[in-house]
């Protein structure tokens, strides 16, 4: 009996006592992540920099633009400004009178961080990776590290279809961030961004990678970003964005905010993508780039069934331009690119980064659809050139797709670079109609309509008429000298 009761008092003395021991394990847990993210700052922070640019700009004749950061115009807030478009116009301010304006000096500010090259430093040379807005137009750049030292540096080389520059100051007194792999980074993991909010010296802030490979906002020319919740704000740009190993996978750029400040959606460049570009900046002071030649949009659902295609795995070429290596190599308009150096090809924005860092004149291989049949295609990668990427007197109107078209004349064959005879030019367009919503406007050029070539505007309305039965069409069109596909439906 006692030895009933002993066991009994030993289970209810254990069953009392584990929220107490699993609120100490939880405790220890935290302090230990606590530990990491300090241990991150220590490691880190030595190897960023705040960095102060002063320049001399004309100022606009009419300022149209008023920002919570007041009436200067630091990179940073430029940035906003090209990243967020008509939404400042929340903060309009008056208008001025037209009248030239002396130049100003303006300053702005930013964030950097220290970066070893493969090849290995120069010895008197340090060399510090940053966003290209926060540098563009500077005549004159201050750097200041953690311990307080300040040094006059100078632009190695800049890109801004890609948003990195490269700096350098001459010492080599400071050590250089160890790079991770951003390829290997996954969603959740923890990270950190290290910078100058705001001009707040060597900020931490604590996040998560919230998404990969993020394309098509509008920011750089060529985009692949890790979306993380860290906050960044103004000043930030620049900054490094390391993992728990303290190794840099990321450069933050931009964020999306409604308030100016961080709302847990900010950008930054992978590393291995910056990498490639401040080496090739280091080395020649440019980038070059590969081309091929081609117009790509996505493949959608609608465009592969149309296509007869059972999977919409790949992106489509839109159009190939005459004498360019993919013309060379044997594309045709409505292939389907599906996979690219032996690697799936998913979408337009990481093809085309991948096409860009290809060193032109490698030879690689292409896996395309062309007809519905798998074929691989060789192509030799050209270099990427930095100046590349009205009808008869009868209208015809469209009432089920709200627009109407003209048949190309000669003069408007001339102003739009078209071969008479080839599509019609839509005239009018109605708001909110099914052609409005698909993209299409005033101007647009329609060449094919069901992948068959229209030569005027009573053929174009002839086959519409004859589309009634399914109630779907696909056009190819030319707006901005480019082309793309796409599909209409009016069920």
């Amino acid at each position: 009996m006692n030895k009933y009761i002993i066991t009994r008092l030993i289970l209810l003395f254990w069953v009392f006592s584990l929220p107490v021991y699993a609120q100490d394990e939880g405790i220890e847990s935290l302090r230990n992540t606590s530990k990491a993210f300090a241990s991150v700052a220590r490691k880190v922070s030595p190897a960023v920099v705040f960095i102060q640019v002063e320049s001399s700009r004309a100022q606009p004749s009419i300022q149209q633009f008023s920002t919570p950061f007041g009436n200067r115009r630091s990179p940073d807030e430029e940035l906003l400004r090209r990243f967020f478009g008509d939404q400042f116009r929340g903060f309009q301010a008056p208008p001025r009178q037209n009248v030239p304006q002396p130049r100003q000096r303006m300053m702005g500010q930013g964030s950097g961080f220290v970066f070893k090259v493969d090849g290995g430093l120069l010895s008197e040379k340090t060399y510090i990776l940053t966003n290209n807005h926060v540098v563009d137009h500077a005549d004159k750049i201050r750097v200041k590290f953690q311990n307080g030292k300040e040094y006059d540096a100078k632009v190695t080389g800049t890109d801004p279809k890609s948003d990195v520059a490269v700096i350098e100051i001459k010492t080599s007194d400071f050590p250089a961030l160890s790079m991770g792999n951003s390829s290997k980074l996954d969603v959740g993991e923890w990270v950190v961004a290290i910078g100058n909010p705001f001009g707040l010296s060597h900020t931490l802030t604590v996040g998560v990678v919230s998404a990969k490979g993020r394309t098509a906002i509008g920011i750089n020319d060529y985009e692949n970003f890790i979306q993380t919740d860290a906050a960044i704000n103004p000043g930030n740009s620049g900054g490094p964005l390391v993992n728990l190993d303290g190794q840099v996978i990321g450069m933050n750029t931009a964020i999306f905010s409604r308030s100016g400040g961080s709302m847990g959606i900010g950008f930054a460049i992978p590393i291995n993508l910056a990498k490639v570009i401040a080496e090739q900046l280091i080395d020649t002071g440019e980038v070059v780039r590969g081309h091929l030649g081609v117009v790509i949009q996505p493949l959608t659902s609608e465009l592969a069934d149309s296509f007869g295609m059972s999977s919409i795995q790949g992106i489509l070429i839109a159009q190939v331009v005459d004498n360019s290596p993919a013309d060379k190599a044997g594309l045709k308009q409505g292939d389907v690119i599906i996979a690219y150096r032996g690697t799936k090809v998913k979408s337009v924005g990481e093809f085309r980064n991948q096409v860009a860092l290809t060193t032109p004149g490698n030879e690689e291989e292409l896996i395309i659809l062309h007809d519905g049949k798998r074929k691989t295609v060789t192509i030799t990668i050209g270099k990427q050139d930095e100046n590349q990427q009205m009808a008869s007197n009868s209208t015809q109107s469209s009432d089920e797709l709200g627009m109407s078209v003209q048949t190309i004349t000669p003069q408007l064959a001339e102003q739009f670079k078209i071969k008479r005879g080839s599509g019609v030019i839509v005239t009018e367009v109605k708001p909110f109609s099914i052609a409005a919503m698909a993209g299409i406007k005033t101007g647009t050029i329609i060449l094919q309509v069901n992948r068959k070539t229209v030569k005027n505007a009573a053929e174009f309305k002839h086959i519409i008429k004859d589309s009634n039965t399914t109630k779907r069409i696909v056009l190819l069109i030319l707006n901005n000298d480019y082309q793309r596909y796409v599909v209409l439906n009016w069920k």
